[in-house]
């Protein structure tokens, strides 16, 4: 059973940093496209960040270039998003998901997520 695990939100300070995990399970993470997703209140849901199956080429919007990075661990079977210089309007959850289409790469269309993990952003 394929499985998806988003942990590592909480509430952060205007400028802080905070590193979300997705951790997978019931299929092996690298041989998939995985993505980062947001969802604010009120607003629709929108990606975030993509690593693709392989060699992990990765994808970000364009308004969180160089602050969000994606990364992942092989041995772990989990993807990281890590956010710096964080700001109020990235207050959202955030959710993980996977392409279960073997070799996908970003874009991707994604089938399983997780349950998501509440970002807050705040002074």
């Amino acid at each position: 059973q394929w499985q998806l695990v988003e942990s590592g939100g909480g509430l952060v300070q205007p400028g802080g940093s905070l590193r979300l995990s997705c951790a997978a399970s019931g299929f092996t993470l690298n041989s998939y496209a995985i993505g980062w997703f947001r969802q604010a209140p009120g607003k629709e849901r929108e990606g975030v960040s993509c690593i693709g199956a392989g060699d992990g080429s990765t994808h970000y919007a364009d308004s969180l270039k160089g602050r969000f990075t994606i990364s992942r661990d092989i041995a772990k079977n989990t993807v990281y998003l890590q956010m710096n210089s964080l700001k109020p309007e990235d207050t959202a959850v955030y959710y993980c998901a996977v392409d279960v289409l073997r070799g996908s790469k970003c874009p991707g269309k994604y089938d399983y997520w997780g349950q998501g993990t509440q970002v807050t952003v705040s002074s």
